[in-house]
C-alpha cells in the first residue's frame, strides 16, 4: 500500500483527504493508495511518523507546522527555501525527507489562468493579511512581477492599515487578495473592512476563502463590478502539484 497524509493540529474536515480519496477511486488506485490524516500535536514527531509508517511515500502539512518541520528536512526545494514555509513532504526511499511548497503553484497557476486577470492585467496588489498564507502568496506576485502591499491590523511601517484604504488606493492597487480567514464558514457574515463603495470594474478580488462558494468579500465586490475568485481552485491545483512531486 502506498500511504499519504497530511500532518497538522488539530485536524478537523479535510479537503486533501476528500480530493485525494476521490481521485484514486476515479484513477483505479483505491486498492493501492490510500490518504490518511495525521493529528501531529508536535513537529518533532515527524521523524517518529515517517518511521512508523514505512509505506508513506508523501505528506501535506498544514497549520501549524509549516514552518515548524523545516528543521527536521534533509532537504529543501529552492522555491520552499524562498518562501520559508513548506506544505508537501516527499518521502524518499531511504527514508530521507524533502520540502516543497504547493500553495505557490495553486495560487499561482489559478491566478493566471484566471480570465479577467488575464484581460485587465493588474500591476499592483493588495494583500490583506499577513498570517501564513501571505508567504507563497508574495513571492508568486514577485514572480509574476506585480507589486504589493500587504494590509494588516498591525501598527507597522512596512504595512498598510486597513484606515489607510480610499478609492485611490483601490484604483492603483487595482487587485485585491484575501488572505485571512474572514468569511470563512460557519463565521459566513464577517469580510475584511474596505471601502467596498469604491471598487469598480477595473478591481479583481481573490479569496483564499473556499467555503462559501461566495464570500461576502466576493458579493461585495461582484456588487461594485468587481471580477471575483475563491480559493477552490488554488486548492486543486496545489494538490495536484503535490501529487506531481511525490511521483516525479
Amino acid at each position: 500500500m502506498n500511504l499519504y497524509a497530511l500532518i497538522g493540529f488539530p485536524l478537523g474536515h479535510s479537503f486533501s483527504k476528500r480530493y485525494f480519496t476521490e481521485k484514486f477511486q476515479r484513477e483505479g488506485l483505491a486498492e493501492t493508495h490510500v490518504y490518511e490524516l495525521f493529528e501531529l500535536p508536535e513537529a518533532n514527531e515527524l521523524p517518529a511518523l515517517v518511521a512508523q509508517w514505512p509505506e508513506l511515500k508523501g505528506l501535506n502539512v498544514t497549520i501549524p507546522h509549516k514552518k515548524a518541520v523545516l528543521p527536521f528536512l534533509t532537504e529543501l526545494d529552492p522555491l520552499a527555501e524562498r518562501i520559508g514555509a513548506v506544505n508537501v513532504i516527499k518521502v524518499r526511499p531511504d527514508g530521507t525527507l524533502k520540502g516543497y511548497n504547493s500553495d505557490y503553484w495553486g495560487f499561482r497557476w489559478s491566478l493566471e489562468r484566471w480570465e479577467p486577470f488575464q484581460q485587465l492585467q493588474p500591476k499592483k496588489a493588495l494583500i490583506l493579511g499577513d498570517g501564513g498564507a501571505t508567504k507563497a502568496v508574495r513571492v508568486a506576485l514577485e514572480d509574476l512581477g506585480i507589486t504589493y502591499k500587504t494590509v494588516s491590523r498591525k501598527e507597522s511601517d512596512s504595512f498598510l492599515n486597513y484606515s489607510d484604504l480610499n478609492a485611490d488606493v483601490l484604483a492603483e492597487y487595482s487587485l485585491l487578495i484575501n488572505a485571512t480567514p474572514l468569511g470563512t464558514y460557519p463565521n459566513v457574515d464577517a469580510c475584511p473592512d474596505l471601502p467596498y463603495a469604491s471598487l469598480t470594474e477595473q478591481n479583481l478580488l481573490y479569496d483564499l476563502v473556499y467555503n462559501p462558494e461566495e464570500t461576502l468579500f466576493m458579493k461585495r465586490g461582484a456588487e461594485r463590478g468587481a471580477a471575483t475568485h475563491n480559493g477552490y481552485r488554488m486548492l486543486e491545483l496545489q494538490a495536484e502539484k503535490s501529487w506531481e512531486i511525490w511521483n516525479e
